[in-house]
């Protein structure tokens, strides 16, 4: 009984491991047909076939971020590929372990089944039981004949177990090895995809590069323009501060007269004077928190969720301007500046929430509007819209709606997206899902 026992949880390891390899397998080929669905997609986001310096500049943006993509794509192929050749190698080693076992099954097996051949009358074996001297004797050989029974059918048992172990295992080590090569394959076809846009990305750099003069000037144009923008975000974030301060100072107070009230309730009930009471009151420090309780317990659930947030804008995008400050690749004296990130979308695309929040702020500039969304002492902020669906005080929900992005008149739809934690600017890459 203890033996069919531990070869049933043998047999239910190896099946497990057979289904924690496919299910492996089957990961990487999902998260390789959302990658590649995504750069597809982003591949239909189309460049200008304007000549201007601008119109140049967003190409040349929009095809850097489409490289990016595609390099990342390419690094994700690379490094599940060095997954696969691991799963492949112990696959190989099980294997091999297995055939061993299978052959030393067969070869009790045919030994159990040889004995049995040689003593397979029914009269041998009456006669080995009643030969026995004693009664004693002749139960112990009975009992022998019976186990030794058992054990030869145990051991075919194990035989066909193990034969079909083998087979799975072979079963999987082939998908393994197929899954492999189908990534080779797409990893092949990336780079020379990717070789074709360095070939495009450079002969646009060289059209650039003779516009020197033009291109500081549409720079600083931007650079002006941003400055304004990002102005009126930090002197809305200041009053949100603000505010969210005067919450922490209200629930503080509250806290503090709840206290009061219970101190002086005990005091009564123990017969002590109003006087000592109020004596053993702690004043409440007012502004001793920065935020109210539902701020933190918001502030701690969005922090959870980094690098888990969806992109702030529906259908197929790709970042066109990163955080911070950075060299342009291939222009000389080219820096840029940015408080968020820049992403372009199709015609037509929206902004949406990328967290549960409270629309703080709704602003014009420059004829189109600009959303604040708090989010405990996180802010999100998306810029660019030609028209929205919230007012300030409206409860959002992640991935609902907020307004259309802007098309412009040469075609680029391109959400402006910041997100901050009070006066604090953080990457939002770091925080998006991608």
């Amino acid at each position: 009984m203890k033996r069919l026992l531990v070869l049933l949880m043998v047999c239910l390891l190896c099946v497990q491991g057979f289904t924690q390899s496919t299910r492996k397998i089957r990961e990487l080929e999902k998260q390789h047909a959302e990658l590649q669905k995504q750069i597809s997609a982003s591949e239909t986001l189309l460049q200008s076939t304007k000549k201007d310096v601008k119109s140049q500049l967003d190409n040349l943006a929009l095809l850097s971020g489409q490289i990016n993509e595609r390099k990342k794509y390419i690094e994700t192929i690379e490094q599940d590929v060095k997954i696969i050749q691991t799963e492949v190698s112990r696959l190989q080693v099980e294997l091999k372990a297995l055939q061993r076992e299978l052959a030393d099954k067969k070869k009790k097996y045919e030994q159990s089944v040889k004995y049995m051949y040689q003593n397979k009358s029914i009269q041998e074996k009456l006669m080995f039981i009643f030969s026995a001297d004693n009664l004693s004797q002749m139960y112990r050989r009975l009992r022998y004949v019976r186990e030794y029974a058992d054990y030869q059918r145990l051991q075919g048992l194990q035989a066909e177990r193990k034969q079909k172990q083998v087979s799975e295992k072979q079963q999987t080590l082939l998908a393994s090895r197929k899954a492999k090569e189908e990534m080779l394959k797409q990893g092949e076809a990336e780079r020379l995809k990717l070789e074709e846009q360095e070939k495009e990305r450079k002969t646009l750099l060289t059209s650039l590069q003779k516009k020197q003069r033009s291109i500081q000037s549409e720079i600083s144009k931007k650079r002006r323009s941003a400055d304004r923008l990002n102005a009126q975000i930090d002197r809305l974030i200041e009053i949100e501060i603000e505010n969210a301060r005067k919450r922490a100072e209200e629930e503080a107070r509250r806290k503090a007269e709840k206290k009061a009230g219970t101190v002086k309730e005990k005091a009564v009930a123990t017969g002590e004077s109003k006087e000592g009471a109020k004596s053993k009151t702690t004043p409440s420090k007012m502004g001793e928190y920065k935020v109210d309780s539902e701020d933190r317990r918001m502030s701690g659930v969005f922090t959870q969720n980094k690098g888990r947030l969806p992109i702030p804008i529906t259908g197929p995008y790709v970042i066109v301007g990163h955080f911070g400050q950075y060299q342009v690749k291939g222009l000389r004296n080219v820096r840029l500046d940015n408080k968020g990130i820049d992403i372009k979308g199709k015609d037509g695309a929206q902004a949406r929430a990328i967290f549960d929040g409270e629309v703080s702020a709704v602003f014009q500039y420059n004829g189109l509007s600009n959303v604040l969304v708090r989010h405990g002492s996180y802010i999100s902020v998306y810029c660019n819209l030609s028209s929205v669906l919230v007012k300030k005080g409206s409860v959002l929900k992640a991935r609902d709606i907020i307004g259309q992005v802007n098309t412009d008149k040469d075609g680029n739809t391109v959400l402006h997206f910041q997100l901050r934690k009070e006066t604090e600017k953080l990457n939002p890459e770091l925080w998006l899902h991608r």
